[in-house]
């Protein structure tokens, strides 16, 4: 797949849509989100619950189980100037080192009304916690505080739901546990993994009962997966990297189901197709970093089944004695993209201009993604983060 000659232009993959289209919040029962259902051309409608029943019998269903942390700080300065800090990953520190942190930490940031806060002012939230500037320009913060807790105590204390900023609300108490999924566990994403917020523990079992098996793996989102793509060619657009942890019981997993393969939601599907392509590096002896670069599967012409790129991370994993394989991915999938592992997807409806939906055109085709979308429209359809969902086979 030479890239050279390669163009995406992004108003090509655009659609209008309304503010009143937004969901601002899910509804009651999570498993009552209406269900546009895609498979080989053909679009039905149902309702989310009915999920179980409309897979392929051979379907293999892979959940993101990172949970989401209370990434929003509000803060005041004593003029009542209101300054809004967003965390995005700490400096120098692991996620897991940083939760165990005692008395500081930094981290990289996206600072609200930066202009106001001067760069030798300390901000106080109280009189035991702290922000200053650590890196004025590479907007990285330092907090502090006099007490025996931990980061990850003092987060819950000051930390709010750091809710998608098209929304355009202040969170509210019970977001905290709807923008959680009901499998929510290795904490550290900024953004909910969103298409899973529509499983409830009644769909669980229900996929159970019709032996579809599932694997849990960990993307931990960031906030790049709201930033719109800014530049007429696509590929110019900046990918953010995303840390990823896949264990060894998860490689296990899908080599014994590996026929029809369905991420819930993009974050899984990018962490399954950077899975393949870091066993392509291991395989082919070109690395054995994991990091998959933003266009690297464009660049690379060599053959390589599913199940050898598999055995090669499993391999690379005995080797070094890892339980668990961390890295991180800048992939950026496109029309062109050939997919190696994923044979479809569970997701919401995502914003006009954005990665998210070059994704689903690269997936369901490059035409194919305005019938959906303007299906979903004409039908009502909720969007975006608390919005309806989908069932894309192509």
């Amino acid at each position: 797949m030479p890239i050279q000659g390669l163009k995406v232009n992004i108003s090509d993959y655009t659609y209008n849509l309304g503010a009143e289209r937004i969901a601002q919040h899910p509804l009651e029962k999570r498993h009552d989100s209406k269900l546009l259902f895609y498979k080989s051309g053909e679009i039905k409608h149902d309702i989310f619950k009915e999920l179980p029943n409309l897979l392929p019998k051979n379907s293999h269903l892979v959940f993101n189980d990172t949970k989401v942390i209370p990434a929003r700080i509000i803060a005041h300065k004593p003029n009542g100037t209101r300054i809004e800090v967003f965390l995005l990953e700490p400096v120098n520190l692991s996620l897991e080192e940083v939760f165990q942190s005692k008395n500081s930490c930094i981290w990289s940031c996206i600072v609200g009304n930066k202009k106001k806060w001067k760069e030798e002012d300390t901000i106080y939230l109280n009189e035991n916690i702290s922000l200053k500037w650590a890196d004025y320009e590479s907007n990285q913060v330092e907090i502090s505080w006099q007490t025996h807790q931990n980061f990850l105590e003092i987060l819950e204390e000051i930390g709010k739901v750091p809710l998608p900023p098209y929304m355009n609300r202040d969170s509210q108490k019970e977001d905290s546990t709807t923008y959680q999924t009901v499998f929510a566990d290795k904490k550290g994403a900024v953004a909910a993994p969103t298409a899973s917020l529509h499983f409830t523990n009644e769909v669980l079992e229900n996929l159970s009962l019709n032996k579809i098996p599932t694997t849990h793996i960990t993307l931990h989102v960031g906030a790049g997966t709201f930033l719109p793509v800014k530049v007429e060619n696509a590929l110019e657009h900046p990918m953010h990297a995303e840390t990823m942890i896949f264990s060894k019981e998860s490689i296990y997993g899908l080599l014994q189901n590996l026929d029809f393969i369905i991420p819930a939601g993009t974050t899984a599907l990018r962490s399954l197709e950077s899975l393949y392509w870091f066993g392509y590096k291991l395989h082919f002896k070109l690395s054995t970093d994991f990091f998959i670069e933003k266009l690297f599967p464009y660049e690379a012409t060599l053959s390589l089944s599913l199940q050898d790129s598999l055995l090669s991370v499993l391999n690379f994993m005995e080797i070094n004695n890892l339980k668990k394989l961390q890295g991180k991915t800048e992939i950026m999938i496109m029309p062109s993209y050939i997919f190696k592992i994923c044979k479809g997807i569970i997701t919401n409806f995502h914003q006009p201009n954005s990665t998210l939906l070059l994704l689903i055109a690269a997936l369901v085709g490059k035409d194919k993604w305005k019938d959906i979308y303007n299906s979903a429209l004409e039908n009502q359809y909720r969007f975006l983060s608390y919005g309806d969902s989908s069932l894309l086979i192509p």
